[in-house]
């Protein structure tokens, strides 16, 4: 329990030297010297009395710096689904596949069209043959047949029909033909017109009739009626834009289905309406279709005829260059995955990312035939024709990368005369892509987020397919990846994800880690995408919940604890694959689950607690009979025992320390209400029956249960020596360097069991414990009631939970108390209990009345349940005593940061109440909808998906402010030391207009601001060299209301403010100095058990050792906390109790305390204030009283004061002790405050003045010295004012 949150971080070296306490973790001499309670006093020499100045040491610790303490919205927020982003269209829902392919060649060889007139020379070749080479038939034949040949090579499984110089009935037949076989499938329709005139004004392309006499016009109508979509047209002809043109005309003339029409329709035209194919020499006749089908051929042959191999190469031999094209280790397949990959990353650089998809990622032949086109624009813009496209492509053909294939082309090129002429010439493979990855590896080396991405990405996905630069890929890969969701989705739209599935297949051990991390980057934005073919049903199967389970468990009890990240992931992954799967609930059952993850629910970090408690919460099944209002003959009793087991571990962690952790337990115990809703509702009907008036006394008393031990199991006492914990409440601690129960044998104070024991140990004594009704209680083992029908299961369970939700609803977290507020309103508790508070009539506590009608049903108006000592209600439950475990010294106790809610559940200002919470939302409205959604598994996404490979060294901006923060402190220390410290100016008075006065005030060390608040926990924060104010915010809404104290925290680094109440909440902000812009860190309970009546919680934080001291009125300790203070000494606690003795206790000790006094004896007037001397000299107290007089004492010397000054009579309220300046300052309510040196000289009096323009001060309730400078503040009660007051050579800056 306690401040499980505040994990200690130790930041870079500071030039100021460290003290001795915090070096050394053991017991050290000093503490030896001290007397012991009623000891001998130790003999001192002249030399002892003689002690050296303190040494100004700045603390080294940063707390609340772990990721969890930041902006909790924000990582949720990364972790959800991307609404701007790709996620959604990485994976193209329609992939499709070109089942049918159509070839009509209309060449009418020998025979030139009447609209043509060709140059000479000119181009001849049609599929790389001449066809004057042989006779006409012969020639129209062959070329038809290798046209095939070439398609065939990008897909092998379609369907190829040939039409060759045909009529209209054929080209209609061929495409119904080819529309039957291809079914849904895409067709590719091919048309070479280079025989016939050129397509006309309407769009219509020249045929044949079967004579072979007249050109017969083809309207593009009737071909797109009989070819249907899907379907994509390649037009290699002159004036081919006007078909594209026609095309889309009748696109638009048709119905609203046009627009699927539209998407299912891909034209690809050699050049534009007013244009002619190219016809120089140095081009194929069908450069277009030759680009198309043969790029590599076509690219060089067309770089030989512009470089300068041009004289040294012989053409021919580019047709012999060896190898395949699905050959990589060849020269031929080498140069086929260059131009690949230049092509790729040409598209997705300048295409739109969802175009990018559509065309090169959902066909493979509709993608090889774009990747060409680039080429056919690139070549044939160099005669000064331009091909086009539908969809339109920006264009490419200037694109840098080109220059890449260049090379490429010219290294493949000056190496094919030597790998011709000697076949057994070793292959030597290209640098492209080892050079690119180089400059993908300088990308990410200084780039990030907001830059351009790189290009070189598609690049990477080629490389994948190469084993000698795979290793190198992936690791760059993830190092990619890790930069963030955003690159996630870049990379998920290159097409990476395939290629990764395939490779997690690998039997390379190398591989698989880095594999692993990657797989998981993108499992986190794939889980958010539902992919279905990764299902609950199917791990199971594997026996996912095995290995879980048995990598949880350590082999060896004496084994090291293992990793925390992984115990997180594990359960989070046991917890999805039992969320809503009664199947695999059952077999988690069965194998044991909860035993083992309960284990975990006491381990030191936040994290892995609140995983253990999504799992476990996810076992509870809500869809049960119980759910649905079943017989009880009906439910398996073997599933709901276990379901209760699991439910009363999770009633022990309820109070735990982490905000965190108590979000999961409340969640998942209202899945717990919501299966077991009818019983429940059974039970709490039973305690609130009008005619029964001794089970309404004892429902209040219910409360009683979280507020003491929570459960009460055996397992839930832990007997120790009394000790410390016997005097004061509760230590919390910061750190993590603690070990868990049962790891090394001693109890961490961060498991539920040690919480139980130091928060909830101090035994109740009520007065109306004695009033116990037998009738209604067996025992207090496990506070059953006796039930008209006997159930399988104990119903003191039922009983135990409502107590515990009640306390979930005063949680000091108010999203966490909303849910609280749900579960009860979800089994009818809150309701009956306003129909109760009606029937006593005002029986309830008084804060109801302060309810707005527009929350009948909200916190206030059910503060009876919460109350102990509220009206007529009497306490059922006696509470046995518990001592607190023995330690060495405290362990470490955590927590984390703040919650997030769906915010559609919070409608009301506050934001804790809830529509549910109405009179007219019963439980019978309410469905599986209603229940509160987990948060540690997004938030757990969320973390992941930051950067995980970079190196955990602070920022250097950080530590250099850091830096200069420390220099600016010590050089401030260092001047005030030397100060006369007699602060008369007051620079600054501030009207906080509290109503109540300023109950405390803070001055923040680098900035000039000073921070206020009053009793109703109103904070307001305001600038006193500008005399502006800064921000105004509440600490929080509840009625109960009351400061106890205001602590800075990290005040070296960025400050947050820790507020404490008087009820022993804490809650800690940041950016508290920023006007609206304050959130809350964190929030926990520091001390339970004590009454509420009583006296106020205090609390102290010691920087130091990340230790946050609290106490109070605990009706179970004899002796009560005035209030308390801490040394520099990392251990040393210096206490008053109300008995008017001051105690200082040492935690690593056995006995805690190792000193006592009365200074202020005889008199018994209450304790203001004591403090450690200036410079936190851990043997030198100074305390004041109420009555006015100032006690110094030396614990080394004797027990009565050696120094006391009579500072006012009989009305001091206040008491302020330098840190560093040997100075004290006391606070009178007679509107007067006087400076005292550590010698008992009056160095300053500082009183009303009437005058016009006098100070004017009012009755002291609060003064607080700036932690490094001579400033004081003094906060005023009856007035409201703030006065700051300095030097008289103070000088605003």
């Amino acid at each position: 329990m306690a401040l499980g949150d505040l994990v200690i971080a130790h930041s870079s070296s500071s030039p100021v030297a460290p003290s001795p306490a915090m070096s050394n973790h053991h017991l050290t001499n000093h503490v030896d010297e001290l007397p012991v309670e009623n000891g001998p006093e130790p003999l001192r020499t002249d030399a002892d009395e003689e002690t050296p100045a303190p040494i100004a040491c700045l603390p080294q610790v940063v707390v609340l710096c772990e990721q969890r303490h930041g902006a909790f919205d924000e990582a949720v927020a990364a972790a959800g689904p991307s609404t701007s982003g790709l996620i959604s269209k990485w994976r193209p829902k329609d992939r499709m596949k070109t089942g049918c392919v159509a070839l009509v060649l209309c060449l009418n060889i020998s025979v030139d069209p009447p609209d043509v007139i060709k140059i000479s020379p000119c181009a001849r070749k049609e599929c790389w043959i001449d066809p004057f080479s042989m006779a006409p038939p012969k020639a129209l034949e062959t070329i038809g047949k290798t046209l095939h040949s070439q398609y065939e090579r990008w897909q092998p499984k379609a369907r190829y029909k040939l039409q060759l110089d045909p009529t209209v009935e054929e080209v209609k037949k061929l495409c119904s033909t080819c529309r039957k076989f291809a079914r849904t499938e895409r067709v590719l329709f091919h048309y070479n017109g280079h025989g016939v005139p050129k397509p006309t004004a309407n769009g219509e392309i020249w045929v044949f009739n079967k004579s072979y006499t007249q050109y017969i016009p083809l309207p593009i109508t009737d071909l797109d009626s009989w070819l249907k979509t899907p379907s994509i047209y390649v037009f290699d002809c002159s004036a081919a834009g006007t078909i594209v043109k026609a095309f889309l005309e009748r696109l638009d003339w048709s119905s609203s289905s046009s627009a699927s029409a539209l998407k299912d329709c891909i034209l690809l035209a050699a050049c534009e309406a007013h244009q002619n194919i190219p016809q120089s020499a140095e081009f194929p006749a069908d450069v277009f279709t030759a680009c198309l089908t043969t790029p590599i051929k076509m690219a060089l042959h067309w770089f030989c005829n512009r470089s300068l191999l041009r004289d040294s190469l012989e053409h021919t031999l580019i047709d012999q260059i060896p190898g395949r094209q699905n050959d990589r280790k060849t020269l031929l397949g080498e140069l086929n995955w260059i131009f690949t990959a230049i092509t790729d990353t040409i598209a997705w650089n300048v295409l739109p990312h969802d175009l990018f998809q559509r065309l090169f990622r959902q066909d493979l032949l509709v993608a090889s035939l774009f990747r060409n086109f680039l080429l056919a624009e690139r070549i044939m813009r160099s005669a000064n024709c331009s091909p086009i496209s539908f969809p339109l492509l920006p264009p490419t053909h200037q694109h840098h990368m080109w220059d890449a294939w260049d090379m490429a082309a010219e290294v493949c090129l000056s190496k094919l005369p030597q790998l011709i002429a000697d076949p057994n010439t070793e292959f030597q493979p290209s640098p492209f892509f080892t050079e690119q990855l180089t400059a993908f590896e300088v990308w990410l080396d200084h780039c990030s987020e907001g830059k351009k991405p790189p290009e070189q990405l598609p690049i990477v996905l080629q490389v994948l397919l190469s084993q000698s630069h795979r290793f190198r890929a992936l690791v760059l890969l993830g190092r990619f990846l890790d930069m963030g969701p955003w690159a996630v989705d870049l990379a998920l739209s290159v097409g990476i994800f395939p290629y990764v599935l395939k490779l997690l297949q690998t039997s390379a051990m190398e591989l698989r880690q880095i594999l692993v991390f990657i797989w998981t980057k993108f499992s986190l934005l794939i889980s958010h995408a539902r992919l279905t073919w990764i299902g609950q049903e199917a791990c199971v199967n594997a026996g996912l919940i095995d290995v879980c389970l048995r990598h949880l468990q350590p082999e060896n009890p004496s084994d090291a604890q293992k990793e925390p990240l992984l115990l997180q992931w594990l359960c989070l992954c046991l917890g999805k694959l039992w969320e809503d799967f009664p199947e695999a609930q059952l077999l988690g059952l069965q194998s044991n689950a909860p035993e083992i993850v309960i284990c975990l629910l006491s381990e030191p970090q936040p994290e892995v607690r609140a995983s253990a408690v999504f799992a476990l919460g996810n076992l509870v099944d809500i869809g049960s009979p119980l759910l649905n209002g079943g017989d009880d003959d009906s439910d398996d009793d073997e599933k709901v025992r276990a379901e209760i087991n699991v439910v009363r571990s999770l009633l022990q962690v309820s109070s735990d320390g982490s905000p965190l952790v108590r979000y999961e337990v409340a969640v998942a115990l209202t899945r717990f209400a919501m299966g077991h809703n009818k019983h429940i509702k059974s039970v709490a009907a039973e305690y609130w029956k009008p005619q029964t008036n001794s089970l309404l006394k004892s429902l209040p008393s219910l409360a009683n249960i979280s507020n003491s031990s929570n459960v009460y199991s055996p397992n839930s006492f832990i007997q120790g020596s009394s000790g410390l914990a016997s005097h004061i409440g509760l230590v919390l601690r910061v750190g993590s360097d603690c070990s868990a129960t049962g790891r090394d044998g001693r109890i961490s104070t961060s498991s539920p069991i040690a919480t139980n024991s130091i928060m909830h140990g101090s035994p109740q004594s009520d007065d109306s414990s004695q009033h116990s009704d037998s009738g209604i209680l067996q025992n207090a083992s496990n506070g059953g009631l006796n039930c008209t029908k006997s159930r399988a299961v104990d119903n003191g369970i039922y009983s135990q939970f409502i107590a515990t939700m009640c306390n979930v609803a005063k949680d000091p977290y108010p999203r966490i108390a909303n849910i609280g507020w749900r579960a009860l309103s979800l089994v009818g508790v809150e309701q009956v209990v306003m129909r109760n508070s009606r029937f006593n009539g005002g029986g309830a506590h008084s804060a109801e009345t302060s309810a707005p009608p527009s929350s009948n049903f909200g916190m206030a108006r059910s503060s009876s349940w919460f109350d102990m000592n509220s009206g007529n209600f009497s306490m059922a439950f006696r509470t046995p005593p518990v001592s607190p475990p023995q330690h060495d010294y405290l362990t470490g106790l955590r927590r984390v940061c703040s919650m997030e809610f769906r915010p559609h559940l919070l409608n009301s200002p506050d934001g804790l109440a809830d529509p549910l919470l109405s009179a007219n939302a019963g439980p019978s409205n309410m469905g599986l909808d209603i229940l509160p959604q987990s948060t540690i598994y997004r938030w757990s996404c969320g973390h992941f998906s930051r950067p995980l490979l970079n190196g955990s060294d602070d920022n250097e901006e950080a530590n250099a402010r850091r830096e200069q923060r420390e220099r600016i402190a010590m050089d401030c220390i260092a001047k005030c030391q030397r100060s006369s410290c007699k602060m008369t100016s007051q620079i600054a008075s501030w009207d906080t207009r509290f109503e109540l006065g300023t109950k405390a005030s803070l001055l923040l060390p680098f900035s000039p601001i000073v921070v206020a608040a009053d009793e109703n926990e109103q904070i307001r924060v305001w600038n006193y060299d500008d005399a502006l104010p800064v921000n105004t915010f509440e600490n929080h809404k509840l009625s109960d209301r009351g400061l106890s104290k205001l602590v800075l925290i990290n005040e070296l680094d960025e400050s947050l403010l820790l507020v404490g109440s008087c009820d022993g909440n804490v809650r800690i902000w940041r950016n508290y100095t920023q006007k609206g812009g304050q959130k809350l860190v964190t929030a926990f309970s520091s001390v339970q058990g004590h009454r509420s009546a009583g006296r106020s919680i205090v609390i102290d934080w010691q920087q130091q050792s990340g230790y946050l001291y609290a106490s109070g009125d605990m009706s179970s300790i004899l002796w009560h906390f005035s209030s308390f203070c801490i040394s520099g000494s990392v251990w040393s606690i210096c206490c008053w109790f109300i008995d008017a003795s001051v105690r200082i206790f040492d935690i690593r000790t056995p006995d805690r305390l190792v000193y006592m006094a009365r200074p202020h004896a005889p008199r018994t007037e209450k304790v203001v204030g004591i403090g450690f001397q200036p410079g936190f000299d851990p043997y030198k107290i100074v305390s004041a009283s109420q009555a006015g007089d100032i006690q110094f004492l030396d614990v080394r010397r004797a027990y009565e004061p050696y120094l006391t000054i009579e500072a006012h009579r009989g009305s001091l309220t206040a008491l302020a002790v330098h840190r560093h300046a040997p100075v004290i300052a006391s606070g009178s309510a007679k509107q007067m405050i006087k400076v005292f040196s550590l010698e008992g000289e009056q160095l300053t009096i500082i009183r009303y003045q009437p005058s016009f323009m006098g100070q004017r001060i009012g009755s002291v309730n609060c003064l607080s010295f700036h932690p490094y400078k001579s400033l004081l503040a003094a906060g005023a009660g009856n007035n409201a004012l703030v006065s700051i007051y300095a030097e008289d050579n103070y000088q605003v800056k």
